[in-house]
Parts: C-alpha cells; structure tokens; sequence
C-alpha cells in the first residue's frame, strides 16, 4: 500500500493531473535545495516527500480558471 494513498489526496487536491503535476514540480526542488518542510518523512524518494508535504497541508496550490478556446 502506498502512503499517503491516491484517494486522501484527491480529497485535497481534486485533479489527478494538477496532483502530479504539483508533486512533480515540488520534487525536483527538493532535489535542487536538498530541503523539505517535513521533520521525519516516510519516504526516502523526493516525489513520495512531495505527495507526503501536500497531505500534511504544508504544501498548497492556487487553482486558475482556463477559458475554453475555439
């Protein structure tokens, strides 16, 4: 089983595409800066780190609204 799971962060983040997309971002500058916000982290893998940083509310987004083009 994986931690945190895909359905108690879907419930923070409702897209799984703006979720990867977050976590991905947010792994390579844990990669860069070699620092993340968490005191004992689960996973060793910075994605797993990212994923951990949203369930714990320590890492947020701000949603913006895409207009439909023709």
């Amino acid at each position: 089983m994986l931690e945190p799971s895909i359905d108690k962060l879907q419930l923070i983040v409702n897209s799984k595409y703006t979720l990867v997309t977050i976590a991905s971002r947010r792994a390579r500058q844990i990669q860069v800066m070699k620092k993340h916000q968490l005191e004992n982290p689960k996973s060793f893998k910075q994605v797993g780190i990212a994923l951990e940083e949203i369930q714990a509310g320590k890492l947020t987004y701000i949603a913006t609204d895409v207009k439909e083009r023709r």
